[in-house]
């Protein structure tokens, strides 16, 4: 029998969300509208940035770069999951499921290394605030950004060099709504508890590495600020809320689900909708819900959307 991949397994199979074909025709609805308001929320932000000079800061760079590695997180699975509840056959091709794959792990990766970059960024503000501007310059915050972005496709690549050759044959029906490695790797023609750590280590460890970093900073902001004031605490509390939440909600259901030595399949399709549809959503509105700068430039740009029709 011939070994390579594609003329073995040409396709794989989604088991989805759930087996019964009336809620997931219900779930398509609430889905779509949740897919929608993420892309116009996540692509307002960073619209934002570009049109309002009153956000050209460092700041609202790295979150205008979070909004948008959230706004192809989310596309990467859920335009699919939402067609995918209108069909008996739920498919993917070898390639196709590559590809998400890649692309998961390549903005996930992005993403946790973006946000040890935004906390950084908010140690250099809230603890060195004289220095604020010489330190965070636009080239250091565009290296910054490249970075992340360097490390989530070096993340990515290994990940993908790890499965890419593996002899997938026979049995091939992942259960979930899209290409997840765990859950990949249980359909080889081989033995793959070894390289199933080994992914699961390399995932768990930047996952981890990332998100002890991000405790460090924000507790070091705390003491540090606390020392210097007596209410300081509260007030970098309430500066670092939005992001110590944002961390949380994204972090929680990653290093669960790689690092839980136990698979509980609902718990772990519940924790992907999670991280690839519910978080990516969450962002945006965490962060404009609680930055008057962000509620602003929203309120000059209706203004100016209004006079504008006033002017025709």
């Amino acid at each position: 029998m011939e070994e390579a991949n594609q003329s073995v397994v040409s396709e794989f199979i989604f088991r989805g969300l759930c087996n019964s074909r009336e809620l997931q025709t219900f779930l398509s609805l609430p889905f779509s509208m949740l897919y929608l308001m993420t892309v116009v929320g996540n692509l307002l932000v960073v619209f934002l940035f570009i049109t309002d000079s009153h956000l050209h800061s460092p700041m609202y760079f790295l979150l205008a770069n979070l909004s948008f590695v959230d706004f192809c997180l989310s596309s990467v699975t859920t335009p699919k999951l939402i067609t995918d509840f209108l069909k008996d056959n739920k498919t993917i091709s070898f390639g196709g499921c590559m590809s998400q794959i890649l692309c998961v792990h390549f903005f996930g990766g992005g993403e946790m290394v973006l946000l040890v970059t935004m906390a950084y960024d908010r140690y250099v503000a809230i603890c060195k605030p004289l220095h604020y501007s010489s330190i965070m310059d636009r080239q250091k915050c565009i290296w910054l950004v490249l970075i992340s972005w360097i490390i989530g496709f070096v993340h990515a690549m290994s990940q993908l060099a790890m499965i890419l050759d593996l002899p997938f044959c026979g049995h091939r029906t992942v259960d979930s709504f899209f290409c997840d490695i765990p859950l990949v790797i249980k359909l080889a023609c081989m033995d793959t508890h070894t390289l199933g750590i080994l992914i699961n280590a390399d995932s768990g460890v930047l996952a981890t590495t990332c998100f002890i970093l991000l405790l460090i900073s924000y507790t070091y902001i705390l003491v540090t600020v606390r020392l210097h004031s007596k209410d300081g605490a509260s007030k970098a509390l309430s500066t670092c809320t939005s992001h110590i939440t944002v961390v949380l909600l994204f972090f929680g259901p990653c290093i669960f689900i790689y690092l839980w030595p136990l698979s509980i399949t609902w718990v772990d399709k519940f924790l992907a909708v999670f991280y690839t549809v519910i978080t990516p959503l969450l962002n945006p509105a965490i962060y404009t819900l609680r930055n008057k700068d962000i509620r602003n430039a929203i309120k000059r740009l209706i203004r100016q959307h209004m006079d504008s029709k006033d002017n025709f």
